[in-house]
This record gives C-alpha cells, sequence and structure tokens, in this order.
C-alpha cells in the first residue's frame, strides 16, 4: 500500500520546490537550496531580487549555510527511507578562492600535477561559482603557462587535455588570453600536432580548438589583420590530414578549423595568405570526396566564396577540374545557405570569367545552369531567384550559341536579355 509522505514546507525550496540538499541563508533572512539560488544569481541580471522578499540581493551575496536545517531534513530523509524517500548525504564545503591558491600551488610538484588538474577540471565542471573562484584565483594563467611550457617543448605533456579543457570551461576572457604572446601559436601548433595515434590526442585537439575559436570570434579587427601565414598553414595542413586519413569521426574538429577559417577570411591579407597556404584546393577536395553533413558543407561554400572574391583565389578554383562542378551539385541538395554561397560564388566565378568561352562553357557543361533554372523554377527564396536571373541574363548571349543550352527557358523563368 502507497503511503502519502507530507514533507515538511520548510524543508522545500522557494525556488525549485524540491527538498533542499544544501539549505543556505541569504542576507535577506530566507533559506533556500545553494545550488537553486546561486543559479538564480548568476541568471537575474545585474539587480537581482530575493525570490521571496523582492529584495535586493547582490551578485556575490554570501550565503550561509543552515546546518541545522540540514540536519532536520537527513534526520528526516533517514526516518522516512522505508517509504522511498531518498537519503541526503552531507554537502562537500563549497569550493572557495583560497582553496583553489592551495592546488595551484600543488601544480608545481610533478608527481601532484596530473591528479590537481583532473581534480580542477571535475569541479571546473560543477557549477559557476567554482569558474568563478578559479577566475579569481588566477588559474587561467597558471593554465595558459602550461599550455605554452608543452609548445615550447613541441610535446603534449600529461595533463594537458585537463588543461585545455579547464580553460574552455571557464571561458576566459579573450583579452585575458591575448596578454600570453605565445597563446595563438601555442593553439594552433597543438591542432597541427603530428602524431602517429591521434585518437591520443582526439580531445586535446578538440579543445584547442574551440578555444581558439572563441577567441578568434571576439577578437578585434587589429588582431585579426596581423595573423601569421604559419597560422592559415597549420589550419589547412589540419583538413589536409583529416582528408587523406579519411576521419569523418572528427567531423567536430573539422568543423571547428572551418569556423575559425570563415571568421578571419573577410580580410583581404588574410585571404592571399589562406589561398597561398593551399586552402582552395583542400576545400574543393573535401567536397568532391565525400560530404561530412550540412554545417561542413555551408562553412566550406562560405570560405570558398570569400576566397573566390580576390583574384588569387578565383585562379586557384578554376585551376580545379572538379571547382566548378562541385559547387553546382551542392545546389538544391544541401540547404537555402549552401544555394545562395554556392550562387555567390558562380556569380563571383562568371563575372570574373565574362571574356572567357572556356569558363562560361564550363558551368553549362557541369550543369551549373540547369541549377540556376531549377532556382527560378522552385520555391526559393527571392534574393537567390535575383541573383541566379543576374548570371543568367549575364551570360545567356554565350550559352544561347551550345544546342545543349534552351534558349525558351529564358522566357519562362522571365529572365530578360536585353
Amino acid at each position: 500500500m502507497e503511503v502519502d509522505i507530507q514533507i515538511p514546507q520548510f524543508f522545500i525550496c522557494p525556488i525549485s520546490l524540491q527538498i533542499m540538499r544544501d539549505p543556505v541563508t541569504t542576507v535577506t533572512g530566507i533559506t533556500y537550496d545553494r545550488e537553486s539560488i546561486e543559479k538564480w544569481l548568476l541568471t537575474a541580471g545585474e539587480n537581482p531580487l530575493c525570490p521571496v522578499t523582492n529584495q535586493p540581493l547582490a551578485k556575490d551575496s554570501d550565503l550561509t549555510p543552515n546546518h541545522t536545517l540540514r540536519r532536520l531534513i537527513q534526520s528526516w530523509c533517514a526516518d522516512n527511507a522505508s517509504y522511498g524517500v531518498d537519503r541526503i548525504p552531507t554537502p562537500k564545503p563549497p569550493l572557495d578562492k583560497f582553496r583553489v591558491m592551495k592546488m595551484m600551488r600543488d601544480l608545481d610538484h610533478p608527481h601532484l600535477k596530473t591528479q590537481v588538474l583532473m581534480q580542477l577540471e571535475i569541479l571546473a565542471t560543477d557549477n559557476d561559482r567554482n569558474r568563478k573562484y578559479m577566475v579569481e584565483a588566477g588559474l587561467p594563467k597558471a593554465m595558459l603557462m602550461f599550455l605554452t611550457t608543452c609548445f615550447n617543448k613541441r610535446k603534449i605533456d600529461r595533463g594537458l587535455e585537463e588543461a585545455l579543457n579547464i580553460l574552455r570551461l571557464i571561458r576566459t576572457p579573450s583579452s585575458e588570453l591575448l596578454e600570453n604572446n605565445q597563446m595563438i601559436e601555442s593553439l594552433t601548433w597543438v591542432l597541427g600536432y603530428d602524431e602517429e595515434n591521434q585518437n591520443q590526442t582526439f580531445m586535446v585537439k578538440s579543445y584547442a580548438g574551440m578555444i581558439l575559436k572563441t577567441i578568434i570570434k571576439t577578437a578585434n579587427s587589429h588582431f585579426l589583420e596581423r595573423l601569421k601565414p604559419e597560422f592559415f598553414q597549420t589550419l589547412v595542413g589540419v583538413l589536409r590530414t583529416a582528408r587523406k586519413n579519411n576521419v569523418s569521426y572528427q567531423v567536430g574538429n573539422i568543423n571547428t578549423v572551418l569556423n575559425i577559417l570563415l571568421n578571419v577570411c573577410s580580410w583581404g591579407r588574410n585571404r592571399v595568405m589562406m589561398v597561398q597556404s593551399g586552402a582552395v584546393f583542400e576545400l574543393v577536395e573535401m567536397e568532391l570526396d565525400s560530404p561530412l553533413d550540412r554545417e561542413t558543407t555551408e562553412l566550406i561554400l562560405g570560405i570558398l566564396f570569400h576566397l573566390c572574391s580576390c583574384a588569387e583565389g578565383r585562379a586557384e578554383f578554376l585551376s580545379h577540374s572538379g571547382g566548378i562542378a562541385v559547387v553546382s551539385k551542392r545546389i538544391m541538395k544541401v540547404s537555402e545557405t549552401a544555394d545562395y554561397r554556392a550562387v555567390l560564388i558562380l556569380s563571383l566565378i562568371g563575372k570574373a570569367s565574362s571574356g572567357s568561352s572556356i569558363v562560361i562553357g564550363e558551368m553549362l557543361r557541369v550543369g551549373a545552369v540547369s541549377k540556376l533554372f531549377m532556382i527560378l523554377q522552385g520555391d526559393s527564396a527571392g534574393y537567390l531567384k535575383k541573383k541566379a536571373r543576374e548570371i543568367l541574363r549575364l551570360h545567356s548571349d554565350e550559352w544561347k550559341k551550345s544546342p545543349c543550352f534552351d534558349a525558351s527557358l529564358l522566357i519562362r523563368c522571365g529572365v530578360s536579355t536585353r
């Protein structure tokens, strides 16, 4: 027979409406479960209020453990265990800045380093409060020093995986990361680290890529305009290695690298360095081999669009026998974003090659023109149809010379050739 257990009301957290596991009292005198009130303080904006009294609460409000209430709750749970009430263990003491500093001192002992890093990683995973104290204790700088030490030795030491994950979890501001002059070089070195057993460094590279992606996404123009050729050579090398080894299981890492490249190719200087690093060839080859997923294709087409906006990039693209073909084949098969980027590439190539019957003829031969008509005849977005009409209008006189071209489609699709 089921027994209806009545939980004492003062055991219930006003936020979660569940039994409190670690009751703490705020300066307003109201007791909450620690996890619930900490989450409330972190997400309630700049001027949080007490959920019960509506009085102001500082984000760094002192939360006083209510030991008496916790013991009462634990005792009640033990008394009602036979009715299916779970036992509530005594919570571990919360992490503070001084405990983090002590653990950081232990990092100086070689026999303790790996164990301490693992403990810090677990604590960083637990909650935002722990990550806040880690930042206050200066842990990011210690992790950066570990990373750059590995870079200077050109060797991935034990514990680097944990160190990078800690840096990723505590979301160190990019400005602080970039204070370390070797930061970008160190992260790109990890990404391009050459080792026979890639599985052993998979997570290390994943974390390095995530951090680098965050830095690049938030960095200012002045920084992005000063990237070195080695940066692009390494990232393109990562794509080359992944393609040659057919490591489709690393699609997450591949997309991270592609995201980084897409975020830096808006600057002409960077585009030229990417082209010189062989980016165009590798991107086309990746799509020709076997498309990995929708996001990968969208990223590749986005980068190719930027690279084809410069003469060097267009020349490399056209020198690849499969360039126009693979871009054309992706139209109407992946997504609207992929369609638009592919059409933009065809537009750039077509305009730059308006005097070349070879390139214009290639567009007809590989099916690019057919795909443009499919866009006009389908329910594609208006901006996509507009761009398709522009391309058809620009080159229709050349395509009309071919017996393979049905000029009547121009009229049916409303394409003026005047």
